[in-house]
């Protein structure tokens, strides 16, 4: 994280990566409810895209996700969304046997995190939105899938924030499979809680 610029203060503030929002979702989630953009409404989340049969990274970047989860407990607000790209199997039954065994097994928040699934069009849709890949392959050893292992930070105005490195160059997604990157986007989560209430206290006055 780099201090803004633009700013006169000595605060830092996060990279607004696209101006344009994400746009409108409908999804249903692990308890057949209906999950979409007035879920997250005025909150900031984390998501990412996943399948439960994926021979490779979903695992871990689910773990790391659980992981992030425990770390930021601290802040009320943070909400998570795991979006399936393999929605003919993973009904909302698979995607809860799945979200289970991490609150059975790591003490995830469910209440916290949806896993949700949909048409598939509309699922390879928004993760462009996401700045993500999401499509399908041939090749056994993905699981007939390929897809991005980004983390990607929504501010409450729906857009896509980012720190920066070392170079002082936008991050833009944060790499879920990544140890140091996950340790990277916990510290900007605070730095855009931070942010976040500061310009609400500023909107107050």
């Amino acid at each position: 994280t780099i201090f803004n610029k633009d700013d006169k203060s000595t605060f830092p503030a996060l990279k607004v990566v696209s101006e344009t929002p994400i746009p409108e979702f409908s999804f249903v989630n692990q308890d057949n409810e209906i999950i979409n953009k007035e879920t997250y409404k005025g909150k900031i989340y984390i998501a990412d895209f996943i399948f439960t049969t994926c021979p490779s990274i979903c695992k871990k970047m689910t773990y790391h996700m659980e992981y992030l989860q425990g770390k930021l407990s601290k802040y009320d607000d943070i909400l998570y969304l795991s979006h399936t790209i393999d929605p003919d199997y993973d009904t909302p039954e698979i995607l809860k046997e799945y979200a289970e065994r991490y609150q059975n097994e790591l003490g995830a928040d469910l209440s916290k995190w949806n896993f949700v699934t949909g048409e598939k069009d509309e699922i390879y849709s928004i993760a462009r939105s996401y700045l993500c890949a999401a499509e399908e392959n041939d090749q056994e050893d993905t699981g007939g899938f390929i897809h991005s292992t980004s983390f990607i930070l929504i501010d409450k105005e729906g857009k896509i924030r980012s720190g920066f490195d070392s170079y002082g160059n936008p991050i833009g997604v944060y790499d879920g499979t990544s140890v140091s990157s996950v340790k990277e986007l916990i510290v900007d989560v605070g730095v855009l809680v931070s942010e976040t209430k500061r310009k609400e206290r500023n909107y107050e006055k």
